[in-house]
């Protein structure tokens, strides 16, 4: 759509043109070229001669235009100025046909926006099974997620460093139907605290080495052994004393090899050390209920296996 200063741009260039040509007609209309003085004056189409010879005998001559291409001249100038006077139609001038090219665009908006409100409205009572396994719901939802949600969680929702995978089945605060609305409902905000300057070096080395060895990791026996000590000091009221998470809180299971920001003995330490801060952004103001819904069944339906325990 033309933004607004480039519609004047046309619209007087377009102007200036027309009454160009009309001064072209005229001033040529009125102009006449000097005829010269010969015996042989008339050309063979009736034309008087200018006197200019070229080669001896290539002479040029004064003849008038062709009617007709007069007549498409003028006809053209008219058709342009009437089209401009009906339709300047750039931006938001509307000529006297009322016609513009921004109304025209808000009118198909406000069209299709309406067709889409009236297919979500036969969605709304159904549950997130339900959509996830309507192909014309998926189909939408899965435009919503391209537009809303892949710039965080990727294309194909499996995340990347610090947004979560939705495909894994592994979930901070719960895979259920309610849990996923929530979420993106309202959003998450999820804080690992900082607590290096709790445990100092020495005992962040032995609780990473701790955490790392939970899902198989290599570490110091004697900081694994010492490790788990400050872990149940400092880390089981999130994580559990089982180190498996918890769903209320968004602290994740620490035992399945799933790592949001990494599970290397570095990253873990680093983690320990200066805390993590993440936060999903709530999406019911911005989206409305029927297509947070949408979505929260497009999640559902990248988990087979959940599908088939909510069946």
């Amino acid at each position: 759509m033309i933004r607004q200063p480039a519609s004047v741009f046309i619209i007087v260039f377009t102007a200036i043109n027309i009454v160009a040509c009309l001064w072209l007609m005229w001033w040529t209309a009125r102009t006449r070229v000097p005829v010269a003085d010969t015996s042989d004056q008339k050309s063979a189409e009736g034309s008087g001669a200018t006197g200019h010879v070229w080669d001896g005998d290539l002479e040029e001559l004064n003849n008038p235009l062709p009617r007709w291409w007069l007549g498409l001249f003028i006809v053209t100038i008219l058709f342009g100025a009437a089209y401009l006077t009906f339709y300047p139609g750039m931006g938001n001038f509307a000529g006297t046909s009322k016609w513009s090219s921004v109304g025209q665009y808000e009118e198909q908006v406000a069209r299709q926006r309406a067709n889409f409100e009236e297919r979500l409205a036969s969605l709304q009572d159904r549950s997130l099974t339900e959509l996830a396994n309507n192909g014309n719901a998926m189909a939408t939802a899965k435009n919503l997620y391209s537009a809303n949600c892949a710039g965080c969680h990727g294309s194909d929702a499996r995340g990347a460093k610090g947004f979560p995978n939705l495909t894994d089945q592994d979930w901070l605060w719960g895979g259920d139907e309610q849990r996923l609305l929530e979420t993106i409902a309202q959003g998450r905000h999820g804080m690992m605290p900082a607590l290096g300057g709790a445990l100092g070096e020495q005992g962040v080395n032995e609780v990473a080495s701790y955490v790392v060895s939970l899902s198989g990791g290599k570490a110091p026996a004697d900081w694994v052994a010492a490790g788990q000590q400050r872990f149940a000091t400092l880390c089981v009221g999130c994580h559990g004393v089982d180190a498996k998470g918890n769903a209320m809180l968004g602290a994740p299971n620490l035992t399945d090899n799933i790592w949001l920001h990494g599970g290397d003995f570095d990253t873990v330490r680093a983690t320990i050390t200066n805390g993590r801060d993440n936060q999903m952004p709530a999406h019911r103001d911005l989206l409305g209920d029927t297509k947070v819904k949408l979505l929260a069944a497009y999640v559902l339906s990248l988990n087979e296996a959940q599908m088939h325990a909510a069946n």
